[in-house]
């Protein structure tokens, strides 16, 4: 049976492990995003990675291409889950959010 109103939209998850060892090695086809604040970003970031706050995400989707999966980072993994809702709300089919952020980067 397949959901249409009260299902939550299936986002994928990997960790930070999975990103290294997988992720960025085959870069193809994916759009890496890091939804930190700018200050954060400039700290430290993954090469790569493109910023975009998520408190602008919703403002520049058209920055975002739709035919890529789409793996987003933060520090911590809370502000990249919320920016996958906001994806998947606006029709991004492939999501996939980084568990535990750039806190288990290191």
């Amino acid at each position: 049976m397949r959901c249409i109103f009260f299902c939550k939209p299936k986002i994928k998850k990997i960790s930070t492990s999975e990103l290294k060892e997988v992720y960025l090695p085959s870069k193809k086809g994916k759009y890496f995003l890091d939804v930190r604040t700018k200050a954060e970003f400039n700290g430290h970031s993954i090469p790569g990675f493109v910023n975009i706050p998520l408190q602008t995400l919703s403002n520049h989707l058209n920055k975002i291409p739709k035919e890529k999966e789409v793996v987003v980072i933060c520090q911590s993994g809370m502000r990249s889950s919320v920016a996958c809702k906001v994806l998947k709300k606006a029709g991004y089919e492939k999501v996939t959010n980084v568990r535990g952020g750039m806190n288990h980067w290191f």
